[in-house]
């Protein structure tokens, strides 16, 4: 038998499951808690409160994310497979058990009141990091026009995701990188 996650670690999985399922607005703390198997002063104690433990679970998640992405652009065999390493790195994550339905921080901010930081922060950070690294990898492709072609990739990766809520969502990322393959002559 393997033995069981620290509290905190399970607290993570346990909202990152529900909050994926629900929506972090939408599932109580006390589910959370049943979930993890923990009392309310240990969520209090690692993470301060609710809001606390869903920036740790999106900090988390994009950390994960970081590194499938990085594992994606080391494999491939040229500039432009690192450039659209991105669709690489999107199939890779969906096959790790993360638990999302389409993107974990664009459904922060949707279901977050526009008041609440913790969804706008979490998608600020994957977007910054979406657009640094897509930007840095477009250089060697695009040049000058490495920034421009980077904005068009994030639009189309964030499509991809968006996808994923629609019918036909199995062929999401591969019609986005079918896309951003078009793109990437026009920007050379």
């Amino acid at each position: 038998m393997s033995p069981r996650p620290d509290v905190r670690q399970r607290l993570l999985e346990a909202a990152e499951e529900l909050f994926a399922a629900q929506g972090a607005s939408a599932t109580p703390v006390d589910q959370v808690l049943g979930r993890a198997g923990v009392a309310p002063a240990t969520l209090y104690a690692h993470f301060g409160s609710k809001t606390g433990l869903q920036a740790a679970v999106l900090e988390s998640r994009l950390a994960r994310w970081d590194a499938v992405w990085r594992a994606a652009v080391e494999a491939a065999a040229d500039d432009r497979g690192r450039l659209l390493a991105v669709f690489d790195a999107l199939e890779a994550f969906a096959g790790t058990g993360a638990p999302s339905r389409w993107c974990a921080f664009l459904e922060a901010a949707a279901g977050a009141p526009p008041e609440d930081p913790i969804g706008a922060a979490a998608v600020a950070a994957d977007t910054d990091l979406l657009r640094t690294r897509l930007t840095e990898l477009a250089r060697p492709v695009a040049g000058a026009g490495a920034a421009e072609l980077a904005e068009h990739l994030l639009v189309v990766v964030s499509g991809a995701l968006a996808m994923r809520l629609r019918p036909g969502a199995e062929h999401a990322v591969a019609r986005g990188r079918a896309a951003a393959e078009a793109l990437v002559p026009r920007h050379g």
